[in-house]
């Protein structure tokens, strides 16, 4: 069964760093673009950053640039998001997407998505 599982949330405090994970089952992530999207309490889902499948390019929301960092691991299967200088804004499910080929921004062209893990930021 095709699954995408996040792990690696938690609580920190304004200014700290977490790494959340996306590991692939049954998929290998070689040939798909990997996408993190966010949903903060009462808000719509948002982009957060993307890396294409060739692992040449990435892209990030405005929000978390320079901030965040999208990494994947082939042999592994696994990719990461790196998130430095955590500010309150950035508390929300953290949801990791799979897309078959080229990537995109739109979580509605998405093909697999995981089921989440929370981050909160507060002191």
């Amino acid at each position: 069964q095709v699954q995408l599982v996040e792990s690696g949330g938690g609580l920190v405090q304004p200014g700290g760093s977490l790494r959340l994970s996306c590991a692939a089952f049954a998929f290998t992530v070689d040939y798909y673009s990997i996408a993190w999207f966010r949903r903060a309490p009462g808000k719509e889902r948002e982009f957060v950053a993307v890396r294409t499948w060739n692992g040449g390019i990435t892209y990030y929301a405005d929000s978390v640039k320079g901030r965040f960092a999208i990494s994947r691991d082939n042999a592994k299967n696994t990719v990461y998001l790196q998130m430095n200088s955590l500010k309150p804004e950035d508390t929300a499910v953290y949801y990791c997407a799979a897309r078959y080929g080229s990537a995109t921004t739109n979580a509605y062209t998405q093909d697999y998505w995981g089921q989440g893990t929370q981050v909160a930021v507060s002191s």
